[in-house]
């Protein structure tokens, strides 16, 4: 059997497979279809400073090759969560990662110093796309003086493994990449949703609630890659590559262009026992192709 740890900073992962937030809900949901041990890490829904009711209904959609959401970070906030869900969770046998999100730099920073005090919580991503700020409309995640403005604040506020997820709705990924790390993430996560709708033709009106919401699934999964591999060829620190990761294959691609780990997203609304599967896929493949570790695989792509 091949060694499938890896580490992310100073995140040490048992494999490379995780679970993407908001797709899997605090863990404790799908203790009765998997064994939550046998993952490297779970990401939890975002969580914010105050509660959050999240977007009018409908604010989901199913699309050709994938699903539109505009849930809105529905959540009951950061002290909600400590007091009654990381009790509940603190002690499941794998990482976890707190998903923490803003409208405002302050209210990043808020959240992500009381997550310092929590010990079974060793990382937090950072999700910079979340478009309710009150930079004129922009998301974080696509003004690099903004994204730079909020990591350096969380990076001096916050203490352990810092994760940055980043936005696909960019012209140039790679800038805001290297913005975060010269302010001192430790990883980024990409891609989160592409901005997207849907209509109803026969009601002449959007599907969607919001009008527009997030594309995710297997429809953005070229898109994704080639961020990651642009990604990878501009950074130092690691990546957690996701986008439309529907089986074990799909998976390794993305570590062949560079991620050393990954999150598995809509994947876990089809099938609730995809996770484990696609750590027995990985250890199958680098058995079949003679690797003895994962990290050998982690930018391998053949490009001559």
């Amino acid at each position: 059997m091949a060694n499938l740890n890896i580490n992310i900073g100073n995140l040490q992962l048992k494999n490379p497979v995780m679970t993407a937030s908001g797709t899997f809900g605090y863990g404790i949901e799908y203790a009765d279809f998997i064994d939550l041990s046998r993952i490297g890490g779970i990401f939890v829904k975002g969580t914010t400073i105050h509660e959050r009711q999240g977007n009018p209904y409908p604010r989901m959609a199913e699309t050709p090759s994938g699903m539109l959401n505009a849930v809105g970070l529905q959540n009951k906030g950061v002290d909600y969560f400590i007091e009654h869900i990381y009790p509940a969770i603190k002690d499941i046998d794998t990482n976890i990662i707190v998903n923490v999100s803003g409208s405002t730099v302050d209210e990043y920073i808020e959240t992500a110093e009381k997550l310092n005090s929590l010990e079974k919580i060793p990382a937090i991503e950072l999700n910079i796309s979340c478009p309710n700020i009150k930079e004129g409309g922009m998301a974080f995640g696509t003004s690099c003086p903004a994204a730079a403005q909020v990591v350096k604040q969380v990076r001096r506020a916050y203490k352990n493994t810092l994760i940055v997820k980043l936005s696909p709705n960019v012209t140039d990924i790679t800038e805001i990449a290297r913005v975060v790390e010269n302010e001192g993430a430790d990883a980024v996560s990409l891609i989160n949703t592409l901005l997207a709708m849907a209509i109803n033709a026969e009601s002449r009106k959007p599907i969607l609630s919001t009008i527009t919401g997030g594309l995710s699934g297997p429809a953005v999964k070229p898109i994704a890659l080639r961020m990651v591999w642009q990604v990878a060829h501009s950074v130092r620190i690691p990546i957690i590559g996701l986008g439309g990761i529907m089986n074990a294959t799909d998976a390794i691609e993305f570590m062949l262009a560079g991620a050393s780990a990954i999150q598995i997203g809509t994947a876990n609304f089809i099938d609730p026992t995809i996770s484990v599967k696609l750590v027995d896929g990985i250890n199958e493949y680098l058995s079949r192709h003679g690797f003895k570790s994962v990290s050998d695989i982690v930018g391998a792509l053949d490009i001559s």
